[in-house]
């Protein structure tokens, strides 16, 4: 490790440390009707104010936080696992199994004929809230990657389960529009679903993202010797000692934990997940240990800065935080590709 790229940790460390809390008070700044210091020193000093900034702005700007710090942990398990910059948590299936999860219980609704009106005009209904969209989402993404794992026969070999997960995902994306056409009074919600929003989030899903994060950074930062290792090849790892098979198992068991926790709370968010570890890596290129930290911390500020910018740009209305994340995101990705076909 020379002194260069320990400055560029440093660096990189200290400007999270210093735009964090900036974010965060940015986050309880942003209203209905935009960004506004002023407007939080007047709310904060009233009872009723107080109430919109805890229970509504204050679980928001934090559940962003926390959903952002688990796609970028599970975007860099995945292009430590799979070997690739390109890789994102979204991969094996567990994307396409929540929406599917979501489809299913707002399709069985409206056949039903129990919808109702849900928040911001998305249809929900009485079994829906019994059953929660949430836990629906939750299950269809562990049910996706489990289908996966099952198609690829474990996770041994990773180009197999790369290409099981874009079957998967195929199958699955199918079915979701089948269900579209037989039901279409749900696309209001899928639509919403598939975009991703951090409006829905209370105290309850950040309870949830942390016990996530809580359970998938430790894990994480305990395997990140073996993504060093399968760096420099599977045989060179498998000789230095490392099960191959069992450390796959872990690191498909953590990244879909924690993208199924991220997708059950705020939806289909595109971009935090590949983006998050492309900036830890040009900024500070590091050993997986700090990469995993690193690209968690990276991800829950972008996707906070997205929210933040989500709520602010065109108010009092609210462009959704997953379409702007997919501009940024996919604006960054281009640069980059022009960068390099120019060098």
């Amino acid at each position: 490790m020379n002194g260069a790229d320990q400055r560029r940790r440093r660096r990189l460390i200290v400007a999270l440390a210093a735009g964090t809390p900036l974010l965060l008070v940015a986050g309880l700044a942003a209203g209905a009707d935009g960004w506004s210091m002023v407007d939080l020193w007047r709310l904060l000093g009233g009872a009723e104010g107080g109430l919109i900034v805890g229970q509504i702005r204050a679980p928001r700007t934090l559940g962003a936080w926390l959903t952002g710090g688990l796609l970028g942990l599970a975007g860099a398990l995945a292009q430590g696992l799979f070997r690739n910059p390109l890789a994102d948590p979204y991969l094996l299936g567990s994307a396409s199994g929540a929406s599917l999860g979501v489809v299913l219980v707002l399709t069985g609704a409206a056949l039903g004929g129990t919808a109702t009106a849900g928040v911001n005009g998305m249809a929900t209904a009485d079994v829906a809230a019994e059953i929660g969209i949430v836990a629906a989402a939750f299950v269809g993404a562990l049910l996706g990657v489990s289908l996966t794992l099952a198609l690829a026969r474990g996770a041994q070999h990773t180009t197999r389960l790369l290409l099981a997960g874009v079957v998967v995902g195929v199958v699955l994306g199918a079915l979701n529009e089948l269900l579209a056409v037989a039901a279409p009074e749900t696309l209001r919600a899928r639509q919403a679903f598939m975009l991703g929003s951090t409006g829905f989030l209370g105290w309850g899903s950040c309870a949830w993202l942390v016990l996530g994060l809580v359970v998938t950074l430790p894990l994480g930062w305990r395997l990140s010797r073996a993504l060093d290792a399968l760096t420099l090849g599977t045989e060179t790892a498998a000789s230095l000692g490392i099960s191959l098979a069992r450390v796959r198992a872990a690191l498909v068991a953590l990244m879909a934990l924690a993208t199924a926790l991220a997708v059950s709370q705020a939806g289909l968010i595109a971009f935090i997940g590949l983006l998050a570890p492309h900036v830890v890596r040009r900024l500070a290129p590091a050993p997986h240990g700090y990469t995993l930290l690193a690209s968690a911390a990276v991800g829950a500020a972008l996707l906070l800065g997205a929210d933040v910018l989500a709520r602010s740009a065109v108010a009092p209305q609210e462009v959704p935080v997953g379409v702007l994340t997919a501009v940024v995101g996919g604006g960054y990705l281009l640069w980059l590709l022009r960068r390099e076909a120019g060098a």
